[in-house]
């Protein structure tokens, strides 16, 4: 039964399930300290090998952990050999184009190329009111690379969230192609950082990528993937949300 734990507790039950150095951060008005502690983290890691993860604490997200195992299906994860997260991606935007065979509501769903807002802060860390940042756990998850993350932190496989191993395939892909790391997780959210937004050549190749990845930011989000093209070109943050 959800509700049954205190936060207290979910913090406990997330250090011993990631079984890493965890530093906690309770609501506060000022996500500043949250973000400065993320940023040094990530300088820190470059030389003691690890990645750091935002991870709010959350009975949903715990479950979903507690849902795919543990040290098994961890290094089930990391031992079997990833899919091109480029193909993957192709695969799906083929799919997509398919179930849309109208030129009319294809271009209705492409749009200007124009109107976006460019992200520059985590979307994910403030409660709904926007009053306060949400309980967090700053994880330093002893990956050896960006992507492996998802080996520690499963939360996929769900409606139409990619299944873990996907999104270990399509962030490498980021990775290698924009310097993108996973950042922040809810259990329902996932937010990318990313050293530089991408050139405006690249964001509409870009823009279909995510939108085959996460289709409702475009859906139930910017209505338009000329849009979200748009706000990419002028983001260091890639938000993602799955209903």
């Amino acid at each position: 039964m959800r509700g049954q734990y205190t936060v207290e507790e979910l913090v406990e039950q997330m250090r011993q399930y990631l079984g890493c150095p965890c530093a906690y951060f309770p609501p506060m008005k000022d996500g500043k300290p949250v973000v400065e502690a993320y940023h040094q983290a990530r300088e820190r890691g470059k030389q003691e090998g690890f990645f750091p993860m935002l991870v709010v604490v959350d009975e949903i997200l715990m479950e979903c952990f507690q849902f795919n195992g543990e040290d098994s299906t961890r290094q089930e994860l990391l031992s079997a050999p990833l899919e091109l997260g480029r193909e993957l991606l192709q695969t799906w935007r083929s799919e997509a184009d398919e179930d849309m065979e109208d030129p009319s509501a294809r271009e209705e769903r492409m749009g200007e190329i124009s109107g976006g807002e460019g992200i520059d802060s985590f979307l994910g860390l403030r409660d709904f009111s926007g009053s306060k940042t949400m309980p967090v756990l700053l994880a330093e998850i002893p990956a050896q690379n960006p992507w492996e993350v998802f080996a520690w932190l499963p939360f996929g496989g769900w409606n139409s969230c990619p299944a873990n191993e996907e999104h270990m395939a399509v962030s490498k892909y980021w990775f290698e192609s924009y310097g993108a790391v996973p950042a922040l997780m809810t259990h329902d959210v996932l937010e990318y950082v990313l050293p530089a937004p991408v050139s405006r050549e690249k964001s509409v190749e870009l823009a279909l990528e995510q939108y085959a990845y996460c289709a409702d930011i475009v859906d139930q989000g910017v209505e338009t993937v000329g849009r979200l093209a748009d706000g990419l070109a002028q983001s260091t943050v890639w938000f993602f949300w799955w209903d």
